[in-house]
């Protein structure tokens, strides 16, 4: 489930995903299609502006193995 957050005075797009998510790749697209508009107001973002930041898919296991010795 997508969460709104605000961005902090000096945030930029991709500061906001590192903090919240840890990190960048992946989620900044996601980020900037769940909020048009957001590209708009330039690199850095107005302290208050209201974000709608996106839930990180959850990874599958691999179950895969691999033997290296006998």
């Amino acid at each position: 489930m997508a969460r709104i957050v605000h961005a902090r005075q000096g945030d930029t797009v991709d500061a906001i995903c590192q903090r919240i998510h840890g990190q960048t790749a992946g989620v900044t697209e996601q980020l900037l299609e769940l909020n048009p508009g957001l590209a708009d107001l330039g690199p850095i973002l107005p302290q208050g502006t209201p974000v709608t930041v996106p839930d990180l898919p959850q990874r599958q296991q691999r179950t895969d193995s691999v033997q290296l010795w006998d």
